[in-house]
């Protein structure tokens, strides 16, 4: 019985070391599955910063742009102001009989639509 028992040492051993053959393979790729991972992650985390960045100057220039915004339509109700001002002074003054400007192109009386 000696030798049966050595044989089935020997599978059971081979069978072990089959297994803990496997074992180590599916721990290789386990390890590499997750430095890849790791990898991806780092990787999003880069790009997760560049974009949070691009955020913030977009919501700055907007600030910006909107304080310009804010800026120009006071400029324009001021214009449109000084010129209702103007209209209303020019419609209250006397007629007066317009004398020609001297400091215009001469052709101007002769051609006016053209000019």
């Amino acid at each position: 019985m000696a030798p049966t028992m050595a044989v089935a040492d020997s599978k059971a051993m081979a069978a072990k070391k089959k297994e803990e053959e496997e074992l180590r393979k599916r721990n290789q790729e386990l390890e590499k599955e997750l430095k890849e991972s790791r990898e991806r992650e780092e990787h999003m985390r880069k790009e997760l910063q560049k974009i949070w960045e691009r955020l913030r100057v977009a919501e700055e220039a907007e600030e910006r742009l909107c304080s310009q915004l804010g800026e120009l339509e006071a400029e324009s109700f001021n214009q449109a102001r000084a010129y209702n001002a103007h209209i209303l002074y020019l419609m209250n003054q006397p007629s007066k009989p317009q004398l020609p400007c001297t400091h215009l192109h001469p052709l101007i009386f002769f051609f006016p639509k053209v000019f």
